[in-house]
């Protein structure tokens, strides 16, 4: 029997970097054949070029799928989403694929749902279920996902039961856990002593890496909701705090974003840095330094802050409504837009030793690392015929 045939669609560098375990598995499988599909931000200079992490990663990437993206702007989004489903529409037709694997909740995705789906083509979804309340669109897109994808594989138990709550049949939603954990627990990341290298760190002093993102839905005052926490970053980096900050991801509103992480970056303040991208590699040995292998923090509104900083032992602020409703550890701290609020919520992070303890044993609720290859069986062996693909619904 010839192997199946997965597609595997990414189209940001931290979309990549969560599916970079079942890439990795799928790739180890002598019966899956894996074809990468890559779009978005990682075809975009301003946002790092990120397909260039995939190549070196070992990857190859077998289509590059033209997303436009013209403006900073929601109707921009709507537009993209358009050119990526004609896009995505002509590759699968030319590739025919077993399988179709779209990550969690982001427009690019959306797109390769819909071209999948209206295709024909068995679509397994990963990361249905969560909850993010806070304006930026995912649960609407994230559950639209779930009730047009044929096989769900989610990353914690009340994720599944919110499928099945969706009317999804039983057989087809599975508990597989967060992928990132996998690498987490591999100890696949960036020790402190190459990251003092790289990145001209002291190691004896602490450290902050900060992320900030667009609301979606307030995408207008992006900038605006970011300047408090780069006010935060100049008191904190004057207090001697070495601040790793890198670029948004681009929804509308990141490039107000990164403008303002430009304009910061200009000023020349001792001990800060901004870069595009640290890539997977980086970034979770970055977390482990402000965790158990160090002293620091993880700042902004990443859901990274949220579901992989538990596994590092790492404290998290939280800042503003993004990340508003998902499913947390209790090393996240949560504060407004408003830079004392940051300040001091990033100075308990640091000093405040019961919980830094406290954080180093945080039970995580996204699973314990074997992701990747639970997800490549189910590609592998689950029959493929019309009962994948016309669904029932439950409910």
């Amino acid at each position: 029997m010839s192997p199946r045939k997965i597609a595997v669609f990414t189209g940001n560098r931290a979309e990549y970097g969560l599916q970079y375990p079942i890439i990795r598995a799928i790739a180890a499988r002598p019966d899956l054949e894996m074809y990468l599909l890559v779009s978005g931000a990682h075809l975009d200079e301003d946002f790092g070029y990120t397909a260039s992490e995939i190549a070196r990663d070992g990857f190859k990437v077998w289509r590059e799928v033209k997303m436009t993206m013209e403006a900073d702007t929601l109707f921009s989004t709507a537009q993209a989403i358009g050119t990526g489903i004609l896009s995505l529409s002509r590759i699968l037709d030319e590739l025919r694929p077993d399988f179709l694997v779209v990550y969690a909740d982001r427009f690019e995705g959306f797109a390769a749902v819909v071209a999948g789906t209206q295709m024909g083509v068995p679509t397994a979804h990963v990361e249905g279920g969560d909850i993010t309340e806070g304006g930026a669109l995912d649960d609407s897109v994230r559950h639209a996902m779930t009730k047009l994808a044929h096989l769900h594989f989610t990353t914690n138990e009340e994720a599944r039961q919110r499928v099945l709550a969706l009317g999804e049949e039983h057989w087809r939603v599975l508990n597989t856990g967060f992928p990132a954990i996998d690498l987490i627990r591999a100890g696949r990341y960036a020790s402190a002593d190459e990251l003092a290298a790289r990145y001209d760190l002291n190691l004896a002093r602490p450290l902050v890496v900060f992320t900030q993102h667009s609301v979606t839905t307030e995408f207008e005052a992006a900038g605006a909701q970011a300047r408090p926490s780069l006010a935060a970053l100049r008191v904190l980096a004057g207090e001697g705090v070495q601040v790793v900050a890198t670029y948004p991801n681009n929804d509308a509103g990141g490039r107000r974003i990164s403008g303002e992480l430009d304009a910061l970056a200009a000023e020349g303040i001792p001990g800060l840095q901004v870069h595009r991208s640290l890539g997977r590699y980086v970034y979770h040995g970055m977390l482990h330094l402000c965790g158990r292998a160090g002293r620091g923090v993880c700042v902004g509104n990443s859901s990274s802050g949220i579901k992989e900083t538990p596994a590092l032992g790492c404290p998290a602020v939280n800042i503003g409504s993004r990340q508003r409703g998902r499913l947390r550890a209790d090393n996240v701290i949560d504060t407004g837009y408003d830079t004392g609020e940051i300040v001091a919520a990033v100075r308990r992070c640091l000093w405040d030793e019961a919980f830094r303890e406290a954080c180093r044993h945080v039970v995580n609720p996204y699973g314990q690392g074997d992701s990747g290859p639970r997800i490549a069986e189910v590609l592998a062996t689950i029959p493929i015929g019309p009962a994948l693909v016309q669904k029932k619904m439950t409910y």
